[in-house]
């Protein structure tokens, strides 16, 4: 009889507890900033098995994991990047975990102290990107139609 392999169901990558029981491609996408392209990326990067389950890797090959997530940014042209070119500093980034939400968050704050289109719609709630507002998006009151009275005075 084959030995039965011990899984591990959360392996720790990073800032992120991912799923062991999925395959290496599936589970890195777990971490915020990395989609199923980056993720067959820094796994090609690790010379891991994409499609092997995480939680069965050896202990060397998640270490190789986690180096390939650290240096991933500095190893990527920057039309890979995430982030391009970065407001403050000009240099292509590619963010990852907790620091995705910060610079989304920044950049809103941005917009809206420099008064931009797009800074005062986030500052009203209103829809951002040219979406169509006379029907849809509509949040508070209800307006318009409104109910008949029932009953005389």
């Amino acid at each position: 009889m084959a030995q039965e392999e011990e899984i591990r169901y959360f392996v720790r990558v990073g800032t992120t507890d991912l799923d062991g029981t999925k395959s290496v491609r599936v589970a890195l996408t777990g971490i915020k900033g990395v989609g199923r392209h980056t993720s067959s990326v820094i796994s090609r990067m690790a010379k891991v098995d994409e499609y092997a389950s995480l939680g069965r890797l050896d202990e060397d090959s998640v270490n190789r994991l986690r180096t390939a997530v650290e240096q991933y940014s500095s190893k990527i042209p920057s039309w890979m990047a995430n982030r391009p070119k970065d407001v403050y500093t000009g240099e292509a980034k590619h963010l990852l975990g907790p620091d995705v939400a910060l610079a989304k968050d920044e950049d809103v704050n941005l917009m809206r102290k420099i008064r931009c289109y797009r800074g005062i719609r986030h500052e009203t709630g209103q829809k951002v990107r040219g979406q169509r507002t006379k029907s849809t998006g509509r949040t508070g009151k209800t307006v318009g139609v409104s109910k008949k009275k029932v009953g005389g005075s």
